[in-house]
């Protein structure tokens, strides 16, 4: 076994080839024992294990920077980097993190939890590397999928031939976390059988060198080289935007990405290594259904029939487009993930997935809405927070009805910091024409979707929790649930809405009060709140800006004289299990009791 605590980068580099090989196919084997028991990203690390190995093998971290894009296929990152042993932490409160971290490790270069930023970020870090007069590559790994964001392309356009220390690194697996959409995916498809183009280039020189006239034929051909690439290759967009690029490289060849590195290292001017490999490599199932392997849960939360939030979302929108040809749906790579694939089966003419571009995906979606149609965006919390401006503009000044479903809203548990979904309701609070409803259970869920959908006009949002969906109990749409505890009137009423709702039924000495819109705040539950000599408010969400704060400002408008607490968030929790954060937030049903018993 190589594989053992004392692997690092350096004993990574005193290995011969087959050695390394070995160790690449003991690391394939690790990962998948150990994130089937933690959860995490599979198929995606286990595609990039030759890939990690030859850049550790190449460079020399943490001298050399290396980006990951997107963070997740960062694992066999960490286990050459020291964190062999506490590997089976991943994920978990107070282990290491299922993304780079600086603090961490001093060989996580940057934080990358979002896609498309390993590109700017590496040019930033380059950039900084040079006028420090500091040695050293930066190498920037990004996936094809995230090749689809925008970001990415600001990136590229802003490298400079100065920049020589900066190399990018292609991991081309023709899988986002759905399926690769566009332009972009169809040009790398394209890219990946023109070899040819290289070999006869490479002939062409070897001919000229050895003609007598070789020189002046080059340079007469140096002057037409564009329009003869052109001809050949149909351009290359890399090259365009000033880059040596280099590919594509079978991305499981241990030899020759070393090779293709080492060569990427001496050449001194930005370039692109453009390698091919496979999602889930080495483990079959993953390799038959990446997307289903792009990330597990732990062994001991997986569950069969039950139903999440997102499927039944789903699956209700594509009950509603059959009687309603307006309704278009609209994902970021996300068809799975938030249920979106119940539409695309069923009425796949207004289904897009226009990949990673979520900015996009807003402004298409009030396109749409200008000609008449209905286009629910289906979007993670965190992804949302990158369309910020699409809806200050697009959307909100005139008026678009679009619908979001904003999923994994609230915490997400062990993805950590970069994914919890607690910033939504303080950015979309400050959007003019907005209306917010959070479902508690699926019932509720039904009836939000409804009210979402034939809602007037302006943005209808509707924000829902990663995980399982209870059946729930409502028989009509109401604004709001209120509750008494005891036949007569208590002196404190609990306040909350979403998922925590189901922690605050039955408290003793208590009433208690469930928003499904939670903004605008429905006048009648401000009243009624305004009534008690003290509330308490509980939000799965950010403190600053949330609804706790809009609704105590409600309340004192219609006279409210009494104590008001509010218990929110004020950080994004680290990885844990989300009954951990929620406890440790003081947000789960013991938090509740105890807020209630403290006077």
């Amino acid at each position: 076994m190589l594989l053992s605590d004392k692997i690092s980068p350096e004993y990574i580099k005193s290995l011969d080839l087959a050695e390394k090989k070995q160790l690449c196919e003991e690391i394939r084997a690790f990962l998948i024992e150990k994130v089937s028991g933690t959860g995490g990203h599979l198929a995606s690390n286990l595609g990039t294990v030759e890939l990690t190995v030859a850049l550790h093998s190449v460079f020399d971290t943490p001298e050399d920077k290396i980006v990951f894009d997107v963070g997740h296929q960062c694992y066999t990152h960490k286990i050459i980097t020291g964190r062999y042993d506490s590997f089976g932490t991943l994920r978990s409160s107070g282990g290491i993190s299922g993304f780079p971290r600086c603090s961490e490790s001093e060989h996580d270069a940057f934080i990358g939890g979002h896609s498309s930023i390993s590109v700017s970020a590496a040019l930033g870090i380059a950039q900084a590397m040079k006028l420090e007069g500091k040695p050293g590559n930066v190498i920037a790994v990004i996936g094809d999928g995230a090749l689809t964001g925008g970001e990415a392309y600001e990136g590229l356009n802003n490298i400079g031939r100065d920049c020589g220390n900066l190399i990018i690194v292609l991991n081309d697996n023709e899988m986002s976390i759905s399926r690769s959409k566009g332009t972009v995916a169809d040009y790398l498809t394209r890219m990946r059988s023109t070899r040819s183009y290289y070999d006869k280039k490479e002939a062409v020189k070897e001919f000229l060198s050895h003609s007598p006239v070789g020189k002046e034929i080059s340079k007469s051909l140096s002057g037409t080289k564009d329009l003869v690439k052109f001809a050949i290759y149909q351009s290359n967009i890399f090259q365009i935007l000033g880059l040596k690029y280099y590919g594509p490289v079978n991305g499981h060849d241990l030899g020759k990405l070393i090779e293709m590195f080492e060569i990427a290292k001496i050449t001194n001017e930005p370039c692109i290594v453009h390698i091919k490999t496979k999602k889930g490599k080495g483990y079959k199932p993953a390799e038959l259904n990446s997307g289903e392997y792009h990330g597990i849960p732990r062994r001991d939360r997986r569950s069969a029939g039950n139903r999440s939030f997102s499927e039944i979302a789903g699956r209700t929108l594509a009950g509603y487009a059959g009687n309603d040809e307006r309704i278009c749906a609209v994902t970021a790579a996300m068809k799975y993930a938030t249920g979106m694939e119940h539409i695309a089966q069923n009425f796949p003419e207004r289904f897009f997935d226009v990949g990673i571009a979520e900015q996009h995906a807003l402004t298409f979606c009030c396109g749409l809405a200008s000609q008449g149609m209905l286009p629910v965006f289906a979007v993670y919390s965190t992804f949302l927070q990158r369309c910020c401006d699409q809806l200050l503009h697009e959307a909100s000044i005139e008026k678009k009805h679009i619908v979001l479903f904003v999923d994994r809203a609230g915490l997400v548990g062990e993805d950590g910091e970069t994914h919890q979904g607690i910033y939504d309701v303080p950015m979309l609070t400050t959007v003019p024409n907005t209306e917010i409803w959070s479902p508690a259970d699926e019932a509720t869920l039904k009836l939000c979707v409804d009210r979402a959908l034939n809602a007037s006009d302006g943005i209808a949002v509707v924000r829902y929790p990663r995980g399982l969906c209870h059946t729930g109990y409502a028989a009509e749409y109401q604004d709001f649930f209120y509750e008494r505890s005891e036949p007569e009137k208590a002196d404190t009423l609990i306040v909350t809405y979403g998922r925590i709702s189901r922690n605050i039924s039955g408290i003793k000495g208590a009433d208690t009060l469930t928003l499904l819109k939670i903004f605008p705040i429905p006048e009648e539950a401000a009243e009624t709140a305004a009534g008690y000599k003290r509330v308490l408010f509980f939000e799965e969400s950010m403190k600053n800006g949330g609804i706790g704060e809009k609704f105590l400002s409600a309340i004192y408008e219609r006279g409210f004289s009494g104590k008001y607490r509010l218990t929110a968030l004020t950080a994004p929790p680290a990885a844990a299990d989300v009954d951990t954060q929620l406890a440790q937030a003081g947000l789960d049903r013991a938090g509740i009791v105890r807020a209630v018993n403290d006077n």
